[in-house]
């Protein structure tokens, strides 16, 4: 990429002082939307570019969008800063590097949405961060950038942030919005979905931070440009968040359709020690583990390609793992982080997740059994498909794949570890 289009303070530095922003043309496609264009062409825009939702189900932005009910007022935005998964950290740097022109793209959305309020919604532990942002929508609001009559227009708009309290499941949409209305962190059961019931009861959209900073450069260069780059039904760039047995971790902005080998190889540095790549969890700890095999090195990284290895790019959190790692240490460490952060409502994921970590204690120590290899796979297939949000899925998600692609890492006698 001969330039940055989310990462822009890589090659503009002070990009997150406000003025230097507006110098760089900040704030100028935001004017255009709210001067001259209805909210229905702004839609119709992004869905033209084929933008998809960069925080993990990769659902096309301007599609969820048109989902809102007709007709239907109040409305309101919430922009999901609450980055949680393991192995993912592109949205802070963009909040703490880049922070107005993913504003602006909050602000483009609301318009988008005839929303005259939107919410920031960060994870507890970005509480220094959250404060700096109310400065930053401060200083918005004297530039009469934010406020009452934007522009010369009857358009008015309100952004407040908002701070979770260290809950992973409130990175769910519908535990988010719970937890945005002072109730327990928990995921709703839908139907109704947020676009037809969301916040306080009325239509609400809400996208991830790196959605929402792909807006600003969309509406100024416009869908032809965006679509030239990527893939054809994963256009534009992603921000992968490479990490784990990797000489060079980091966040890396590439166009989607880039390779595992480009990324981990060209841009990563390869892997320290002299040891062998082994497996790839593209998203998280959540992730679908595949097997770094040559056709998964060389398979584009797009939603699409991935899912047919059979996986998924999720927030494209990359965590490599070499030959020097048992998958057993990384389930152990898995179940570890899904036991502690389900919220408990349904019964298959509170019991499943506790039980998933209990054996992975005994498997990854000197006291497992094959019975105990058995009985894993048993309460992992026990929680599929049974739980209100996707968290139980998430947490049997490397337990099943691990236990399928690297058995031989799971060779246990019946009385001990071999």
């Amino acid at each position: 990429m001969p330039e940055h289009v989310l990462l822009r303070n890589r090659d503009l530095p002070d990009i997150n002082q406000l003025p230097v922003y507006l110098k760089t043309g900040g704030f100028e496609a935001f004017k255009k939307v709210v001067s001259s264009q209805t909210p229905q062409e702004v839609t119709d825009l992004v869905r033209t570019a084929g933008l998809r939702g960069r925080g993990g189900a990769g659902f096309p932005t301007g599609v969820k969008w048109s989902f809102l009910s007709k007709g239907v007022y109040p409305r309101y935005v919430v922009a999901n800063a609450d980055e949680s998964e393991p192995g993912t950290f592109k949205d802070r740097e963009i909040l703490e590097k880049n922070p107005f022109q993913f504003l602006e793209g909050v602000a483009i959305c609301s318009y988008a949405a005839e929303a005259n309020t939107a919410y920031v919604y960060c994870r507890g532990e970005f509480w220094d961060l959250a404060h700096k942002l109310e400065e930053h929508i401060q200083s918005l609001y004297d530039q009469k950038l934010l406020g009452s009559n934007l522009f010369g227009t009857e358009y008015h708009l309100d952004i407040f942030v908002a701070l979770g309290a260290g809950a992973y499941i409130c990175g769910e949409e519908t535990a988010l919005l719970e937890s945005l209305e002072g109730k327990i962190g928990q995921p709703r059961l839908r139907p109704p979905f947020p676009a037809a019931e969301g916040l306080f009861g009325k239509p609400t959209v809400i996208n991830n931070v790196e959605t929402l900073t792909n807006l600003p450069p969309i509406l100024e260069k416009g869908s032809v440009w965006f679509r030239s780059i990527g893939t054809d039904r994963s256009p534009g760039v992603k921000i992968f968040s490479l990490s784990g047995r990797v000489s060079k971790p980091g966040n890396y902005e590439l166009p989607l359709g880039t390779t595992f080998r480009e990324l981990i190889f060209e841009y990563g540095g390869g892997i320290p020690d002299g040891n062998k790549i082994k497996a790839i969890m593209p998203a998280g700890a959540s992730s679908l583990i595949l097997a770094a095999t040559d056709e998964v090195l060389d398979t584009p990284m797009d939603y699409e390609a991935v899912q047919e290895l059979g996986s998924a790019l999720g927030s494209a959190s990359v965590i490599v793992i070499d030959d020097s790692v048992s998958m057993k240490k990384v389930l152990h460490k898995t179940a570890a982080f899904f036991k502690h952060e389900s919220c408990g409502k349904c019964t298959p994921c509170r019991e499943g997740t506790y039980w998933m970590y209990k054996l992975m204690e005994r498997i990854d120590s000197e006291n497992g059994t094959r019975a105990d290899v058995e009985l894993l796979e048993s309460v992992a297939r026990g929680i599929q498909n049974k739980c209100l949000c996707a968290l139980g899925e998430f947490s049997t998600a490397p337990v099943l794949t691990a236990l399928e692609r690297f058995p031989e890492d799971f060779q246990l006698e019946d009385e001990s570890i071999v």
